[in-house]
């Protein structure tokens, strides 16, 4: 975390988006397509329009709930409106699916080639082919899981 507790800044990548209250962040290299974000909020995400993600649409809060359920952590946020930015999981959250990712969520330092970042949910590869170290990008073999292969 940085000395005020956010998450670090999201991959130079990410583009911002300001509502009342809250400013949302996307990061399209780390997004899996969960899908949690247009279903929990379509008047807020919606894939079809531009520009995508329009956090004016719904309460801040109610935005920030839907962010937190993003397992990538490809969505992040910051409120404008003096309450807090995301709390980390207590305790640590560790898991290993079966597609061989391992999802985190707590206050994470994690290392990456460009130096570490401080998160509070990733989903990290487990089979050593992402194009996206150490986050996964379903390049490796837990895409040919997803589409029914056998992984090895």
């Amino acid at each position: 975390m940085t000395s005020d507790s956010r998450p670090t800044p999201p991959h130079p990548a990410a583009r911002s988006y300001d509502g009342e209250g809250i400013t949302v962040s996307f990061d399209a290299h780390r997004c899996l397509h969960a899908a949690e974000c247009v279903r929990g909020l379509p008047a807020v995400f919606e894939v079809g329009r531009k520009p995508w993600i329009l956090p004016g649409n719904a309460p801040a809060d109610e935005v920030a709930d839907v962010i937190h359920r993003c397992p990538s952590g490809a969505l992040q946020y910051h409120r404008t409106d003096g309450l807090p930015d995301e709390i980390p999981d207590v305790p640590t959250h560790v898991s290993l699916h079966p597609d061989g990712v391992l999802h985190l969520r707590g206050d994470l330092e994690v290392a990456t080639p460009h130096g570490p970042h401080h998160e509070t949910r990733v989903m990290l590869c487990g089979c050593g082919a992402t194009g996206n170290t150490p986050y996964c990008d379903h390049s490796g073999a837990c895409a040919r899981h997803d589409q029914g292969a056998e992984k090895g």
